[in-house]
């Protein structure tokens, strides 16, 4: 919450918000609280709850919120950087170093991370992938024929950073693994040696239930599959995936006055604790239904369906 020079009320689920505006970050809303801003601006405020903790979504950090912005006084861009630092101990113990010849991000998310992780690990970074602004985030894309021609729309590949070499890319996560596998593909048609791919998430193996469209756990490339089946799968020489608890330590040691993360698309623990795989179920069934050879009516494929 903030405020600008003229008294001005600004609530924002991001930090960066206030700062664009002109408005001033004043204090973090409390879990459990209700605010109320009249139309004079004088804000009310009042706990709701008998016994509040705070557990915000990790996801935010992985990937949904802004670079720029402090989330409950996380710096987002510095939990990425830890990712990153986390992650390099993964790769090593799966893909020695001296065979990597470049690190290569999947715009944009995963840009901190795998600067870390190339700094870390000494191996040249570069950027590979040129993002057109234009199409929308393609995991929630309705419809897979959608997804997989988006995704080749969404980027193109500076062939000259692929070819003849061993390529690592890095992304913030992997959540049905269309897009993956078509990056994968786009870089071995650039003429890349080989192609290994780092997830700076863990394996989304459960849906979120709390906000975000998250595909269901049919749908998820890691929902009851191991590493090696997901990897053949998406096509890569290796897949290398983030820990769950080494994520919550990393980011969580920038806050220790957190009492922890909603992590469920992550370990499938609700903090809520009234989420059970019928309540999962009903939740899909108000989900609209796409086939997988329907085709979107905008060119530019728009993130979300409705009827």
């Amino acid at each position: 919450m903030g405020r600008s020079a003229d008294g001005t009320v600004m609530v924002a689920s991001e930090s960066v918000a206030l700062e664009g505006s002109g408005h001033v970050f004043e204090r973090n809303i409390d879990s459990g609280e209700a605010v109320f801003v009249d139309l004079e601006g004088k804000v009310h405020s009042m706990q709701c709850a008998e016994s509040p903790t705070l557990n915000p979504c990790i996801f935010e950090f992985v990937y949904l919120a802004r670079p720029n912005s402090v989330l409950d006084g996380i710096s987002v861009y510095q939990a990425r950087l830890n990712l990153g630092e986390t992650l390099a101990k993964r790769v090593v113990s799966t893909v020695p170093p001296n065979q990597i010849d470049v690190i290569i991000p999947i715009p944009e998310s995963s840009r901190p991370s795998a600067t870390q992780l190339a700094h870390l690990l000494g191996v040249p970074y570069r950027e590979g992938f040129v993002k057109n602004r234009y199409v929308g985030r393609t995991f929630i894309m309705p419809g897979q024929g959608v997804r997989k021609k988006s995704v080749r729309q969404k980027l193109n590949v500076i062939a000259s950073e692929f070819k003849g070499r061993n390529v690592l890319l890095v992304d913030d996560s992997i959540v049905r693994g269309t897009t993956s596998r078509e990056i994968v593909q786009m870089a071995r048609d650039a003429g890349a040696r080989k192609v290994y791919l780092a997830s700076a998430a863990p394996p989304v193996r459960y849906p979120n239930v709390y906000g975000i469209d998250m595909p269901t756990k049919d749908e998820l490339v890691a929902h009851d599959r191991t590493i090696e089946e997901i990897s053949e799968l998406i096509g890569c020489d290796a897949l290398i995936y983030q820990d769950v608890d080494a994520m919550k330590r990393a980011i969580g040691s920038l806050n220790p006055k957190l009492d922890g993360f909603d992590a469920s698309c992550f370990d499938g623990v609700y903090v809520t604790g009234d989420i059970d795989t019928e309540a999962i179920s009903r939740m899909n069934g108000n989900r609209p239904r796409i086939e997988e050879n329907e085709e979107d009516s905008s060119r530019l494929a728009l993130p979300n369906h409705s009827e």
